[in-house]
């Protein structure tokens, strides 16, 4: 990219406030339950809600991975919007659970302890939302503070494999290599390897 161009646009990105990522970001959480009230989601719109909130927090898994290699190798500076992507990811997640234990399972503990023992992708999606929960405990300012830039980088690498756990999940509920399936997994298989870019060097 241009010199010029890049810093038009970064000039242009340091105008939008990060609040505006929150607004746009959570619009799909507040138009989901109105589409089930409406009938929206068809017959049984359980599993489409359930489906819809797990993808957008892949959804915005991938966008906070992309932050890092955009500022790399397209200049464009995005940083002061990645800890909102990756909250975002977390509330979706979360969202994505919630509905899961408690309009799907209706929170029969016993079904709830055999699925997450006996199907993988459960599992899976379990263990991806593990390792994002102490990446939204540790955003905070002040726990990088406490814990020092080193250790602070060192925990947000679980991102990593957070997302490629997140992206298993998802194919394994899906079953069937959409078009979407594909794109997701091409990204981050992308992202992967630009990790590993100028000498193996960490983007993070």
């Amino acid at each position: 990219m241009p010199a010029d161009l890049g810093r038009q646009i970064n000039s242009g990105l340091r105008r939008v406030p990060v609040w505006l990522v929150w607004v746009v970001g959570l619009m799909p959480a507040f138009s989901l339950p109105v589409a089930l009230v409406r009938g929206g989601l068809g017959p049984d719109p359980v599993r489409p809600l359930e489906h819809e909130l797990g993808h957008w927090a892949l959804r915005f898994l991938i966008a906070a991975l992309c932050v890092t290699p955009i500022l790399r190798h397209g200049g464009v500076n995005l940083m002061r919007f990645r800890r909102a992507l990756g909250l975002l990811a977390v509330v979706y997640a979360l969202l994505h659970l919630l509905v899961w234990l408690l309009l799907d399972m209706q929170l029969r503990l016993d079904e709830i302890l055999r699925d997450l023992l006996r199907r993988p992708y459960i599992t899976i999606g379990m263990l991806a939302l593990l390792l994002l929960l102490p990446l939204a405990w540790t955003s905070r300012d002040a726990v990088l503070r406490r814990m020092g830039p080193q250790r602070w980088r060192r925990l947000h690498l679980l991102a990593w494999p957070a997302t490629v756990a997140a992206a298993i999940h998802y194919i394994m509920v899906l079953r069937i290599w959409e078009p979407q399936v594909i794109v997701y997994t091409v990204i981050i298989l992308l992202l992967v390897m630009l990790r590993f870019v100028r000498g193996h060097r960490p983007i993070r």
